[in-house]
């Protein structure tokens, strides 16, 4: 059996914090461009009957 799974990890936990040692690991003028690699950003859309719904803004304070 393989180490990650012993400590009870999945492959996607355990390749997730391998890139990110491996990212710190590198010299600073390589990190800057391989953290930027490390960002994602996710878009939520809540669906109703089958068609997305539309949010309503919230009002700022």
């Amino acid at each position: 059996m393989t180490a990650w799974r012993q400590a009870g990890l999945n492959y996607i936990n355990y390749s997730n914090i391998a890139a990110k040692v491996l990212r710190r690991a590198l010299k600073p003028e390589l990190r800057t461009e391989a953290l930027k690699r490390d960002e994602s950003h996710v878009r939520i859309t809540p669906w109703a009957n089958g068609k997305p719904a539309h949010l309503q803004q919230a009002a700022s304070k």
